[in-house]
C-alpha cells in the first residue's frame, strides 16, 4: 500500500496543510481508473443532485481521458440507466435487489464497499444529501481513504486529478482539498453545478453485478417511510427558495410567503429562531443546523442573518433580502435589499411575479 494525505489549504493563498496518513486500495500492480458517481433515486426519477454531477463529471473525465461510471443501488434499476447515460455515463453498474429498495446504512456500506473495492475507482463522488452524508464517511472509512464534505467546487487537476473547495467559517473562506489517497471521494452540494443538456441518443453499457447482502449488512430494516407530499420542490434542491425567519411574528404568517413561493415554483425555507420559536417544522430550517442550500435565487424575509443561517444558504447564487432593519446583518451578504415591511412587500412581489 501506498501511503497517502488528504491536504487542505486556502484558495486565495494555495498553501497545504498536511492530514491524516492515509493508504487508499492503490497497489503496484493494480492502478485506479475511471470516475465513479453513486446516483440516488426518489420514486421514479434519479434525483437532481445525481444529474448536476454525472454532468460536472462528464465534464472532467473528457478533460482526463477516464471512463464515467454512475452506480445506482435499489429496485428495479435498470429503468434508469437510459436517464443516467443521457448525462454523460459512459457505464451504468446497477446493483438490483429487492432489499435495496428503501436506504440502509449497512446494507448500501457493505455493497458498494465490496463493489469499490473490486472496481478500483480513482474517485467516488455523491451528494452531500441526507443519504450521502451518511453514506460517504462510512465508505471512507472502510477504504482507507480520505474525503472532503459538502463541496462547492470540483476541478480536474494535472497532479491531484480531482481538486475540490469547500466553504468554511459560514462560507467567509474556502479550503481547498485534494487527496492522493485512492479513490479520492467527495460529496457536493445539491445546485452546486449545472446541469448538462440531457442527450437520449448517448448510450452506455450496463452492467450487472451482484449484492451478497448477508444479516450483518440487516442489522437495521426499513419497512417504510412517511412522507408529506406536497406540490413545491424538496428543499435542498430548489432552485429558488423563499425563507421566513423571527420577523415573520408567527406560524399563521407563513402562508404570506407560501402563496409566493406557490407563484414562483419556490420551496418555503425558514431560519433557526422561527423553527425554535414553534412556528414551522424543523425540515423546513435551514442553517448550519439545518439544511444547507445553494439555490439560484434565496429570498430571506425578516432573517436578521445571524452566521448559523449564513451558513446553510451563503453560497445561493442570488440572494435578496427583506427586512426592516437596514443594519440587518443579512444585507452584508444579499445581492438586493429591500428595507420595509415583509407583510407589505412580499404580497407585492407576488402580485407583480403572477403577471409574469
Amino acid at each position: 500500500m501506498t501511503e497517502g494525505t488528504m491536504a487542505e489549504g486556502t484558495m486565495a493563498e494555495g498553501t497545504m496543510a498536511e492530514g491524516i496518513m492515509l493508504e487508499g486500495l492503490v497497489t503496484e500492480d493494480i492502478k485506479p481508473e475511471g470516475i465513479y458517481v453513486i446516483l440516488e433515486s426518489a420514486g421514479m426519477e434519479i434525483r437532481k443532485v445525481s444529474l448536476e454531477l454525472l454532468s460536472k463529471c462528464r465534464e472532467i473525465a473528457d478533460l482526463s481521458g477516464e471512463v464515467l461510471t454512475a452506480v445506482i443501488a435499489g429496485k428495479e434499476t435498470e429503468r434508469f440507466a437510459q436517464k443516467a447515460a443521457a448525462y454523460g455515463a459512459d457505464r451504468v453498474i446497477l446493483l438490483e435487489d429487492d432489499r435495496l429498495a428503501l436506504y440502509t446504512t449497512g446494507a448500501y456500506t457493505s455493497v458498494l464497499n465490496r463493489l469499490i473495492r473490486k472496481e478500483n475507482p480513482k474517485a467516488v463522488i455523491l451528494g452531500n444529501t441526507a443519504v450521502g452524508k451518511d453514506l460517504a464517511p462510512r465508505l471512507a472509512q472502510r477504504l482507507g481513504t480520505g474525503m472532503a464534505s459538502d463541496c462547492t467546487g470540483m476541478e480536474w487537476d494535472e497532479r491531484y486529478f480531482i481538486k475540490f473547495s469547500r466553504p468554511v467559517y459560514g462560507g467567509k473562506a474556502f479550503l481547498e482539498a485534494v487527496s492522493d489517497a485512492y479513490p479520492i471521494m467527495a460529496t457536493i452540494r445539491p445546485n452546486t453545478f449545472a446541469l448538462g443538456v440531457e442527450d437520449d441518443n448517448r448510450s452506455a453499457e450496463v452492467i450487472r453485478e451482484s449484492t451478497e447482502i448477508d444479516g450483518e449488512d440487516l442489522r437495521a430494516i426499513v419497512k417504510d417511510i412517511a412522507m408529506t407530499v406536497s406540490q413545491r420542490p424538496e428543499l435542498i434542491e430548489a432552485d429558488i427558495i423563499i425563507s421566513g425567519g423571527r420577523g415573520m411574528k408567527g406560524p399563521e404568517n407563513y402562508q404570506i410567503l407560501e402563496a409566493c413561493a406557490d407563484v414562483i415554483g419556490a420551496a418555503v425555507g425558514a431560519s433557526r429562531a422561527a423553527v425554535d420559536a414553534g412556528w414551522i417544522e424543523q425540515k423546513f430550517q435551514v442553517g448550519q443546523t439545518g439544511k444547507t442550500v445553494s439555490p439560484t435565487l434565496y429570498i430571506a424575509c425578516g432573517i436578521s442573518g445571524a452566521i448559523q443561517h449564513l451558513a446553510g444558504m451563503g453560497s445561493s447564487k442570488v440572494i435578496v433580502a427583506i427586512n426592516k432593519d437596514p443594519d440587518a446583518n443579512i444585507f452584508n451578504l444579499a445581492d438586493y435589499g429591500i428595507v420595509g415591511d415583509l407583510f407589505e412587500i412580499v404580497p407585492l412581489l407576488t402580485e407583480e411575479f403572477r403577471k409574469l
